[in-house]
């Protein structure tokens, strides 16, 4: 017999039990509630996908050159896990073609070969929405709007956004040779990284966080300076659409994000509570020209990603507690041999109560310390005398409160009186 081996989950990923899997549970109820009123519905696509269609998202881009994991299969396909939601979506989309415009939401794992740190892991797991077939800036205004909704309705204070356009295919190539000009003057000045890459592309100079390139980039021309008049009308009205709101943001003229196909609107969420290198709790922009290249109709787009997990840092750094009550309400104890207790969670969980009980025929003693620890409001206990009276008596764990007594058939709507 081979020796025992005692395996860990790989580097860079971590596993998630309850009852710390509850936050995530939380969050994902509290987003789907909330673009799901807005008419965005959900999406489930494969983890995995052929290769091309995240190369679609930019040959430049570290998420394309050093940050996929990517195999070949069985059958000699070369095909990658997914490092981020848009591609996906936009590529069933394409498949599919549904009615425009399409508005999808999704809740998924997405995969990065990256050094793991606080916030930043190789898998995480990412909330996302996308809109597609309308150029509309109201659209925009409605996308940004949601996500800083999601972070209202999490509790979260300390999140400020920052907004940016990056033009079109008209103002952004003369842009981008005046960029590649200016940068080529000081390719010296620059960190190492992007003395000698900056030509591939250049606007990830102005997105760098070396002291270097951000002192090298100080007089740099910025995109939002050199906008076509279609393109800066378009910002213009999603930045009255956001004001309309009330929802404030600060132009940030250095946002260029970390994929090639943005163009436009493009946003991001920092949460002030967490250290600048890791606060970016979500964010994304208006795109165009991906469902083209997957081999779809021209079709401009819009979306955000936003990962539970830098969420969760932000929640915590704030102080807040995003798992809630727990979904437990009742624990029976039955010292009657089981069942009691048999009969009564299944009678509770069919009134959609939560309940659970003790097993192993453990003591009494013994199953009250784990109705505390289950978290339940209130304890259903059943003994022999109980039985022959047709009575159960109910305890509140959590409150100095008298022990009740209730006829048996009645336990249904007492509890529910009880829990309000």
């Amino acid at each position: 017999m081979p020796e025992p081996v005692s395996f860990q989950a790989p580097k860079g990923t971590f596993d998630v039990l309850p009852p710390d899997s509850a936050a995530y549970q939380r969050l994902i109820a509290i987003f789907a509630g909330l673009v799901g009123r807005a008419g965005y519905g959900l999406v489930l696509s494969p983890m995995f996908e052929d290769l091309g269609v995240f190369q679609r998202v930019g040959e430049s881009t570290d998420v394309v050159r050093k940050e996929m994991y990517d195999f070949t299969d069985k059958a000699g396909r070369h095909l990658a896990l997914r490092p981020e939601g848009t591609a996906s979506v936009v590529r069933a989309f394409v498949e599919h073609r549904p009615p425009a415009p399409f508005k999808a939401w999704y809740a998924a794992p997405s995969f990065r070969y990256e050094a793991p740190q606080a916030g930043r892991y190789r898998q995480h797991h990412q909330l996302g929405i996308e809109a597609l077939g309308t150029e509309d800036p109201a659209l925009d205004v409605e996308v940004v709007g949601l996500l800083h909704a999601f972070f209202v309705a999490v509790g979260l204070k300390r999140v400020e956004l920052h907004l940016n356009s990056l033009g079109d295919e008209v103002c952004r190539p003369p842009y981008r040779a005046l960029l590649e000009a200016y940068l080529a003057g000081r390719a010296d000045e620059l960190c190492d990284e992007h003395r000698t890459h900056y030509a591939v592309n250049p606007l990830r100079v102005l997105d760098c966080k070396r002291t270097a390139c951000i002192a090298a980039t100080e007089g740099a021309p910025f995109q939002v300076d050199h906008l076509c008049d279609p393109c800066a009308g378009h910002f213009a009205r999603v930045r009255h659409g956001l004001g309309t709101l009330g929802v404030e943001a600060i132009v940030d003229r250095r946002l260029v994000r970390g994929l090639d196909y943005y163009t436009r609107t493009t946003f991001e969420f920092a949460a002030t509570a967490l250290d600048s290198a890791q606060n970016a709790v979500g964010g994304g922009g208006r795109y165009g020209g991906l469902a083209e290249a997957l081999g779809g109709p021209p079709t401009p787009g819009i979306g955000f990603g936003c990962g539970i997990e830098r969420v969760l840092l932000a929640c915590r750094a704030e102080h807040l507690d995003v798992v809630g009550p727990g979904p437990i309400d009742v624990f029976v104890v039955d010292t009657t041999g089981g069942d009691a207790a048999l009969a009564l969670t299944h009678e509770l969980r069919a009134a959609s109560i939560g309940a659970d009980r003790a097993w192993d025929d453990r003591s009494f003693k013994a199953q009250f310390k784990a109705a505390d620890r289950s978290g339940a409001r209130l304890a259903v206990i059943v003994g022999s005398d109980e039985v022959a009276r047709g009575v159960v008596a109910v305890k509140d764990l959590r409150a100095q409160a008298e022990q009740a007594e209730v006829a048996r058939g009645e336990i249904v709507s007492h509890v529910k009186e009880r829990l309000g």
